[in-house]
């Protein structure tokens, strides 16, 4: 049954939500669907779908970028198989998609990065030509910054996947710290990677969920304002740059004490050269201040040079 009421409008069926089929995936679906079925009153059934991201083995930019997680869900949702989808949000294309919405986002986790290493060992520790695994364009190029002597070996699979090659064919894999936390994995993680010096991917930490044009009473209660204002100005920079899952950019922003802090940062995709810009501004200042922050970053990065560091142009 397809709900037709808000969240606060009294009782409605069953809500459907769409998930991938991943471990993490479900995981987050599941943290969703519980704070839903909170507010609304109503049970809330997951319904696992299949993408071609999740069954194939090669990497995000061969196969077309991130959205490639994104379009099976998207599809579902607008064939009515479900009444709404999570997706992460770093994950989701920074354009709207006809007919659909990000009607919530909700509280931001831990947006840093997490090394995941043999022995306890940190990136500083690991020795001269250890083998460290990322399939982030980005993290490679981070990794190839700070630490030139080591290997950077690309790698796809779940969580559990990666973790499981760390002690037997790498030294070391990076993932993300909320994606750990959620799964109940924190303790695999040997140091946490401080924004500051390794500013991770617009919108790591957060999740989105979408349902269809004119629906969005349904999940708004549970969004989180203060999230949103951040992540759009992150994401807001990945779109202006015009970058795809293969350009190399991390962003980060913060609100406090009334005022939107935003960074960014353009490497080569080697690590040898990178750009950084940092505004902030206050949230009373103009009528869309994510927006407004996130132009001036951007305009920065692109006066800088960052069209001819990375590979941008395309919003995969």
């Amino acid at each position: 049954m397809t709900p037709t009421s808000s969240l606060t409008d009294g009782p409605v069926g069953t809500i459907r939500i769409g998930t991938r089929g991943s471990a993490l995936a479900v995981a987050q679906t599941g943290t969703v669907a519980k704070a839903l079925s909170a507010r609304a009153g109503v049970p809330v059934e997951l319904i696992t779908i299949s993408t071609e991201g999740d069954r194939s083995k090669e990497s995000l930019a061969s196969l077309g970028g991130t959205g490639v997680f994104a379009s099976a869900l998207r599809e579902a949702l607008l064939r009515g198989e479900c009444d709404a989808i999570v997706h992460s949000l770093k994950d989701l294309p920074t354009g709207d998609h006809p007919g659909l919405s990000i009607a919530a986002i909700p509280k931001r986790e831990d947006a840093r990065d997490a090394l995941c290493a043999r022995d306890g060992l940190t990136l500083d520790t690991l020795p001269e030509g250890a083998r460290v695994g990322t399939g982030s364009p980005r993290r490679q190029a981070q990794l190839r910054a700070r630490r030139p002597d080591l290997e950077v070996v690309d790698i796809r699979g779940n969580v559990d996947t990666r973790l499981g090659r760390v002690g037997v064919d790498l030294d070391a894999v990076i993932l993300a710290a909320a994606g750990l936390g959620r799964l109940g994995r924190l303790g695999a993680i040997t140091e946490y990677l401080g924004i500051d010096g390794w500013p991770t991917a617009p919108g790591q930490g957060a999740l989105a969920i979408e349902v269809r044009a004119g629906e969005e009473k349904l999940v708004s209660a549970l969004d989180h304002h203060t999230t949103r204002v951040v992540v759009e100005a992150e994401r807001d920079v990945l779109a202006i740059l015009e970058a795809g899952c293969a350009a190399p950019i991390g962003a980060n922003a913060i609100v406090d004490d009334g005022l939107i802090f935003l960074s960014a940062r353009v490497y080569s995709p080697d690590g040898s050269e990178r750009i950084t810009s940092s505004h902030a501004l206050y949230l009373s200042d103009v009528s869309n201040p994510s927006a407004e922050v996130a132009a001036r970053v951007a305009k920065e990065l692109l006066d800088g040079g960052a069209a001819t560091l990375a590979p941008l142009g395309s919003t995969s």
